[in-house]
Formats: C-alpha cells, structure tokens, sequence
C-alpha cells in the first residue's frame, strides 16, 4: 500500500468513499462539483491541511483522510492534528487497513510535532468508535456543532 498526500486526480475517489460508508461506490459515478474542487484547492493550499489517501500499487484509492494542524496554547504551545474524513473502501475493511492509515497519520503528526491528535466521529457509528478505541482513542470530551445551513 502506499500513503501519500492527495491529488486533483484522486477526488472522485475520495468523494466515493466519503458517499460509500456501507457499499463501494465507483469513482467513475461521482460528479466533482465546482464546491468540491474549491475545497480541494484550499486544502492542497494550505500548510496546515492535508488530504491523504492509501493507494493499492495500482493507483486505486482505498482509503483517506483529512488532518488539520491547528496551533493552540494548550498542550504547552504545541499544535492537535485534528483527524476527519477517515475511510477504507467498504470492501477493504477488516483486514487492518484502516489501522495502518491511523498509524501513519498519527506518525505524521508526532513528526509535525504535534501534542495531540482528536477526532470526532458521529455517534451513529458505534463501530467506528470501537475501532478508534483499539487504538488508544479516549472518549474524552461531549462535541457540539451548529449548522450554518438556512
């Protein structure tokens, strides 16, 4: 497998696995809007922002995710990566990807010099937070959010 940062190429497959949390879900069907690529662009823009993905040998992507560093005076000064958008393609799952993800994605933010890293997860995937568990995740705050949306 192969970690590397995301291209404009990869975003129909990204997009495809954040639209497929239970199924696959063919890049090739997946429209990249203007909003999308807008997006994208101000990730790959941004020092702070990264969109990583887990390529098969063949370029296929089978995994993403986002980290965020966020500067902070907590944490003695230190940056928290914030960990968003994790996923493996619906049929990958089980065989220890998804923890080879989070591993190097925890590794590149140790190396970033990073104190923390956090994540939320919606409280609909109970399995997903299992997994974080295993992993060493605590439950260690309650999230809130307020939509902006009309």
């Amino acid at each position: 497998m192969i970690f590397r940062t995301a291209t404009c190429e990869d975003l129909p497959a990204v997009l495809a696995l954040l639209d497929g949390e239970e199924r696959v879900v063919d890049p090739g069907s997946i429209v990249v809007g203007e909003a999308h690529e807008r997006a994208f662009t101000a990730i790959e823009a941004d020092p702070r922002n990264e969109m990583l993905v887990f390529t098969e040998p063949d370029g296929s992507v089978i995994g993403c995710l986002q980290l965020t560093y966020i500067p902070g005076l907590g944490q003695n000064g230190r940056d928290r990566a914030l960990v968003e958008a994790v996923r493996i393609r619906a049929d990958r799952r089980g065989g220890g990807l998804g923890a080879e993800l989070m591993r190097l994605a925890v590794d590149r933010a140790r190396e970033r010099g990073c104190g923390l890293v956090q994540l939320t997860s919606n409280k609909r995937r109970g399995g997903a937070h299992r997994f974080y568990e295993r992993l060493g995740f605590t439950r260690s705050h309650e999230g809130f959010k307020l939509s902006l949306e009309p």
